[in-house]
């Protein structure tokens, strides 16, 4: 095709995306799995669209996506928010990973595609949509809830561990097998990490010093080279592009110019992150829905019995109600971007084919029953709130007769002989108690 057709067929696809996203909106699905069934419907492996289109021609502007996605997660982590409140964070969030991450990983073991696949799986059905669960708390008006503070807590966690995931599987993605390699190379990718949390945390000034320009578009040029360069980095470190765009942006989000950057980086994040879930549409054939379907069933149900239920416990560990606990979970039930971006490492990688086609089905299943789950979670936790409404007639009933006991305590303490009803229908003259002695007067001098 020539390049003014592609143009025209991008064009087309980016004006479906916008078309199918306001329907969306409507309906309160996420602008995600919208574009990724764009690429779909644009896939060479359907005859759903009139014009076909190479998914290689998007690839660059793609990676680009990915970068910037990782670049603005880092810059909105909150390293104050963390390192403040470090131990109840990771108590409650590190607790929700365990578990998440653990089923994950017997589950894909179950499945029997792999022990490097089954990696990839954890991943996937482990961590939930950070971008999701923020859209969600903000459109459905939840930030005043005495829960969001510990949903955007576990976010934060979940980031941190997102940063450690990746360096391990870039390392065992990587196909070493002696010892003394992957050591080396886990070592490298550690230290990296380390070197640029302390220097978000306690770099930040200087970094300020470094970076800066009064004109937005060189600005803009700035952060975008560093993201993009940083990337790199990380691909010569073995720790993958995504994972050193994630920690220049955690980086420049620990300087003044934090907000400035947001300002300027969230247009493109939407931008390039829209061709990354179209492109990634483009290589789904859904012809190979039907061999993952039990899977992406069976995992499906996981995450969400999973995912409710950490919220109940996550409730008890945070002081929150059950219904809070609902809320909690139904709001990290999403899954979305992390998923696509390891299906896509898993490309790269060569592993089992049938993870790419799982990692599409997933994402677009749990990116339109997470924020279902998450829109009413309110009238589920009316239906736990049921479950103790009799033990609070209970309590109302014996209220009302600790009030009729004090009050013949009371008379009683008047001077007036007091009749108490026995259970088998008898009763008692109880006799006045005697007179407690007046209160001593207290010394002055105290």
């Amino acid at each position: 095709m020539e390049a003014g057709g592609e143009l025209l067929v991008l064009g087309l696809l980016l004006l479906l995306a916008y078309g199918l996203g306001r329907l969306g909106k409507l309906v309160g699905v996420p602008a995600i799995p919208v574009y990724m069934v764009v690429g779909l419907l644009a896939s060479p492996y359907t005859e759903w669209f009139p014009l076909s289109f190479d998914p290689h021609d998007v690839e660059l502007v793609a990676t680009f996506g990915l970068i910037l996605l990782l670049f603005t997660l880092g810059l909105e982590f909150d390293t104050d928010e963390f390192f403040g409140n470090a131990r109840a964070l990771l108590l409650a969030g590190g607790t929700r990973l365990l578990i998440n991450f653990g089923a994950g990983f017997a589950f894909g073991m179950l499945v029997g595609w792999g022990a490097r696949e089954a990696l990839i799986i954890a991943g996937m059905t482990g961590v939930s949509s950070s971008a999701i669960v923020t859209k969600l708390l903000i459109e459905l008006r939840r930030l005043a809830n005495r829960e969001t503070p510990v949903i955007l807590g576990i976010a934060v966690v979940e980031d941190v561990f997102i940063a450690l995931y990746l360096a391990i599987v870039s390392v065992v993605l990587g196909g070493a097998t002696d010892l003394g390699p992957i050591l080396l190379e886990l070592a490298v990718s550690f230290l990296f990490l380390v070197a640029m949390f302390a220097l978000a945390r306690w770099g930040g000034r200087v970094v300020s010093r470094l970076v800066g320009a009064r004109d937005d578009e060189l600005f803009t040029i700035l952060f975008f080279g560093l993201a993009v360069a940083f990337g790199g980095i990380g691909e010569l470190l073995g720790v993958s592009d995504a994972i050193g765009a994630f920690l220049i942006g955690l980086v420049l989000g620990a300087t003044r110019h934090r907000e400035r950057i947001a300002q300027l980086a969230l247009p493109l994040r939407d931008v390039f992150g829209a061709f990354f879930f179209v492109s990634f549409g483009l290589v789904l054939d859904p012809r190979a829905f039907g061999t993952v379907a039990v899977p992406v069933a069976i995992a499906v149900v996981m995450t969400i019995l999973l995912n409710m239920g950490g919220g109940q416990l996550i409730a008890r560990l945070s002081r929150l109600s059950p219904a809070e606990g609902v809320n909690v979970g139904a709001m990290l039930t999403t899954r979305g971007e992390f998923a696509v971006i390891l299906a896509t490492l898993a490309i790269a990688a060569g592993l089992d084919e049938r993870l790419v086609p799982f990692g599409g089905l997933y994402v677009l299943v749990m990116a339109i029953v997470g924020p279902v789950l998450a829109v009413n979670s309110e009238r589920l936790g009316r239906l736990v709130r049921r479950a103790p409404a009799a033990a609070r007639t209970r309590t109302v009933a014996e209220s009302a007769d600790l009030a009729a006991a004090e009050a013949a305590m009371a008379d009683s303490a008047a001077g007036e002989s007091v009749v108490i009803a026995e259970p088998g229908g008898d009763t008692l003259e109880q006799e006045p108690p005697a007179p407690a002695p007046a209160p001593r007067e207290r010394d002055p001098e105290y």
